[in-house]
């Protein structure tokens, strides 16, 4: 069966469903009314027993305004649903979160944060998803600045933990070390945006971020929002040039689109190397010219591949972490934690497997054991 006979046969991935019966009038009393009137006066005296009596320390609302859905850009709220229902599945099986998409009818950056935020009482936890870049990043900042519940971006900073999960582990096999690494981030988008920041907060020293314009430095005249956050943190020796100028990388990842990275750049890279190439389907490196060119450890976000650099490996368990610890504002250094719990769950990594499969049953809970480290 294909996906639209599957999809269509299902009519939507996800349901809602009671943990139990109403059987007889006595449950109905406990469950709904009179019953569930002492639930409500126990909440209004002390709002915090909300998480106690209700949904919300489970729930996680996942939102999008369908601006940039998956691989196929600005397609609207409704078609990005099957993909947050995806997301919500996802959340379900690998970490038991009720997940529940939220696709806005509207692009409007200052009503998507205003419908947001009046959605505190049902939700323990925001993921914003699929939103067009830059405005996603003002949308996150404010967002994590004026509420008092976690909001998470897995554009962003979901990409940026699986990535440093998999370096940690590549680094260990080829003895690369984070304090001397020449690395190299094509793509400045949301991916690239979040890898930088994390590597940043882990320790890399020397870490340059490349647009379609060239490499991001500070006092480059053009930069916009997050671009200007960016070279704050990166590119201390202030290099200038283009993507086909820059040699003697150790480390390159690459988030940006196919054949956005020329091949001259990877000829040129040190020995051993890393490369990530993140696009997907089609990479921006096919895994036949990184053989030929000697790559080390490769790595996509393709699953018919080895060391698969997919989010789906650590969103689940760090919204898990963060509805158990009842997080109210993320720190980079979650992220940093959750990413060496992915790492730390490949216990004699290789070459070709420096990245857990997400149905590994300790994942979870290593992500949950790290990011508790950090918070408690």
């Amino acid at each position: 069966m294909d996906a639209l006979e599957e999809h269509a046969h299902l009519k939507g991935k996800i349901i809602v469903k009671p943990k139990v019966e109403i059987k007889t009038k006595k449950d109905l009393s406990i469950y709904y009314t009179p019953g569930v009137a002492e639930v409500c006066h126990a909440i209004h005296q002390d709002k915090s027993k909300i998480y106690d009596y209700t949904m919300k320390g489970n729930a996680v609302a996942i939102v999008t305004d369908g601006t940039r859905i998956l691989g196929l850009g600005n397609i609207g709220p409704e078609a990005g649903l099957p993909v947050m229902e995806g997301k919500a599945m996802i959340m379900s099986q690998f970490a038991d979160i009720d997940a529940f998409p939220i696709c806005l009818d509207t692009t409007d950056e200052n009503k998507i944060v205003e419908i947001v935020k009046a959605l505190k009482p049902v939700f323990g936890t925001i993921n914003l998803e699929d939103i067009e870049t830059p405005k996603v990043f003002r949308i996150y900042d404010r967002l994590s600045e004026e509420m008092d519940i976690p909001v998470f971006h897995d554009d962003q900073y979901g990409t940026g933990m699986v990535v440093l999960a998999g370096l940690i582990n590549a680094m260990k096999i080829l003895g690369i070390k984070k304090e001397t690494a020449k690395v190299g981030i094509v793509g400045c988008g949301s991916a690239g945006y979040g890898v930088a920041q994390i590597l940043d907060v882990y320790g890399f020293k020397n870490v340059i971020c490349f647009d379609s314009k060239g490499a991001i430095y500070k006092g480059r005249n053009d930069l916009i929002y997050h671009k200007k956050k960016i070279a704050e943190l990166i590119n201390q020796e202030q290099f200038k040039g283009k993507i086909d100028e820059f040699k003697n990388a150790d480390i390159l990842i690459a988030a940006s689109r196919p054949e956005s990275v020329p091949l001259d750049v990877i000829k040129n890279m040190n020995k051993p190397n890393i490369v990530f190439s993140l696009a997907n389907p089609l990479s921006e490196i096919s895994p036949e010219d990184a053989s030929e060119l000697g790559v080390d450890i490769f790595g996509t976000g393709r699953s018919d591949l080895p060391n698969q650099v997919n989010n789906a490996v650590v969103f689940p368990g760090f919204l898990r972490a963060l509805l158990d610890y009842r997080i109210k504002k993320i720190s980079l250094k979650m992220y940093v934690a959750a990413a060496e719990g992915v790492a730390n769950t490949v216990k004699n990594p290789t070459k070709d497997y420096i990245i857990p499969s997400a149905f590994d049953k300790n994942l979870v809970g290593n992500i949950k054991e790290e990011v508790k480290k950090v918070v408690i």
